[in-house]
């Protein structure tokens, strides 16, 4: 029945019984593109009200794309973390403050050292009220002056979603003293518990 869930997911992002399902459960879906989903997963899995965060592909033209394939920037798609959550008790637009304070939405195509299409700052919303509140958060950010240069952050609607490969998923928890968790990751783990250490698990 595993295997089922992911073939099920790897095509589609949500379907109409898995949106009955969430609605049932009280939950909601998010998707964000900010650099690589190794940083992002584990910064949103520290907040309380996020029951899941995978890691996947999404913004793309390529059906069913790999790891290797996407990091080639040709297929178009993005990485991207789709967080579930509980609205009681975490917000959307708290999540989106939580998204624009981790990572640079200025930096066009790019965060710090990667570099590529995939690692776009982007926003992915599933329904018109996500839309809104994205393009709020983006005008109140840019009136006042938050950042030095104009934010690039992609607003589009969800399309279709790819989980990434299985060795990607809780890459940070599972991999603590790789080289990359602790000069790239740590950093911004410190960073956000800062600020957002009241809100999390």
């Amino acid at each position: 029945s595993f295997l089922y869930v992911i073939i099920f997911f790897s095509t589609l992002s949500i379907s109409a019984q898995q949106n009955k399902k969430l609605m049932k459960d009280h939950l909601a879906i998010a998707t964000f593109g900010s650099g690589c989903f190794w940083c992002t997963e584990a910064i949103f899995q520290q907040l309380k009200g996020v029951e899941t965060v995978l890691s996947g592909y999404t913004g793309g033209q390529v059906k069913n794309p790999t790891y290797k394939e996407v990091c080639t920037g040709t297929t178009g798609h993005a990485e991207v973390i789709q967080i579930t959550y509980d609205p009681s008790v975490i917000s959307y637009r708290e999540l989106l403050d939580v998204f624009f304070y981790t990572h640079d939405p200025t930096t066009l195509n790019r965060q710090g050292a990667d570099v590529g299409t995939q690692y776009r700052s982007a926003i992915f919303y599933h329904n018109k009220e996500q839309e809104a509140d994205a393009k709020t958060i983006i005008a109140q950010l840019t009136t006042e002056g938050v950042y030095a240069d104009p934010i690039v952050t992609e607003i589009s609607a969800i399309g279709a979603y790819y989980p990434a490969e299985e060795y990607h998923r809780n890459y940070y928890n599972n991999n603590k003293n790789q080289g990359y968790c602790r000069a790239v990751i740590n950093p911004k783990l410190d960073k956000f518990m800062k600020k957002y250490a009241s809100k999390t698990k």
